[in-house]
């Protein structure tokens, strides 16, 4: 069967942009016209979902609302429903780390997988691309009949301790799939020689839900993917990471700086607002360098 259904976990406390995440979760802080949410939900239908499972928490309703349709306003459903998509929400207890909140979708994985897709993160796919990622995952998952597939992207060594890493079994053909001999959560630069950062997409099979089951806490009390992934692994299952393709950029929306710049290049490439937007930035600047 062909993989139709993704989980978004978005119970997470957005604490890194406080206050404006005091009244309002981080997915639907918007990005110009849209909150960020929305860019992913698109992103899935996209690549052929039928129903989004969001994982949500307090203070989350936000989210319920923006996709419904409200009579106050006259307008319909956001995500047209001649797409097929069903949304469905599932409220995590407390949020206990991305492995816990993932754990809420497997009785959806059944025996053919899900895609999980990060609700503060956006993977922009350029207009020219046949595929975007979330599809090439899902074919790689079926393809290859593994546990696990998930997006990668190479980042600079100061970046190496935000993200899990994952190590490759074997030195990766350019810009190719590879194998994935171990899976680091947020590991010091030193301490791996890999550089490729989990860019938040994944699909996980059966056996992946089947060890979350049985993975504890760390030592910060959350329960990590990547510690269900590295334990997937050393009992003998195959996981694979595929890079992120050229012009394909993953926008992080979890700090306010990497927020910031993401609303910034929005903006300022809108096709209504960006020259405007543009016009008015150069102003700026040109008065600031005086």
């Amino acid at each position: 069967m062909a993989i139709t259904d993704a989980v978004i976990p978005v119970a997470g406390l957005g604490t890194r942009l406080l206050p404006a995440t005091r009244s309002q979760p981080k997915e639907m802080l918007p990005l110009v016209d849209k909150p960020v949410v929305q860019y992913v939900v698109e992103e899935l239908v996209a690549a052929g979902i039928a129903r989004v499972v969001f994982v949500t928490g307090r203070r989350k309703r936000a989210i319920e609302d923006h996709f419904d349709a409200d009579p106050e306003l006259d307008t319909d459903p956001l995500i047209d429903p001649r797409t097929g998509l069903q949304i469905v929400y599932t409220r995590q207890a407390r949020p206990a780390g991305l492995g816990d909140a993932v754990r809420y979708g497997e009785s959806f994985a059944r025996e053919n997988g899900i895609v999980v897709a990060l609700g503060d993160a956006i993977i922009e796919t350029p207009a020219s691309a046949p595929r975007g990622i979330v599809r090439r995952l899902i074919e790689e998952f079926e393809q290859l009949g593994v546990d696990a597939v998930f997006a990668v992207q190479e980042v600079a060594d100061e970046a190496v301790s935000r993200y899990g890493i994952a190590v490759p079994r074997a030195q990766p053909a350019f810009g190719g799939a590879f194998a994935v001999a171990e899976v680091v959560e947020k590991p010091d630069p030193a301490a791996v020689a890999s550089r490729y950062a989990i860019m938040g997409r994944y699909v996980l099979g059966p056996t992946v839900f089947a060890t979350l089951r049985q993975t504890l806490p760390g030592a910060d009390g959350e329960v990590q993917l990547s510690d269900a992934l590295q334990r997937v692994i050393e009992l003998g299952g195959r996981v694979v990471a595929v890079p992120l393709a050229d012009g394909e950029r993953r926008h992080d929306i979890g700090s306010l700086e990497s927020y910031s710049a993401t609303f910034l290049e929005y903006a300022l490439k809108h096709p209504r607002l960006g020259p405007a937007m543009r016009a008015h930035a150069a102003a700026l600047l040109a008065h600031d360098s005086r």
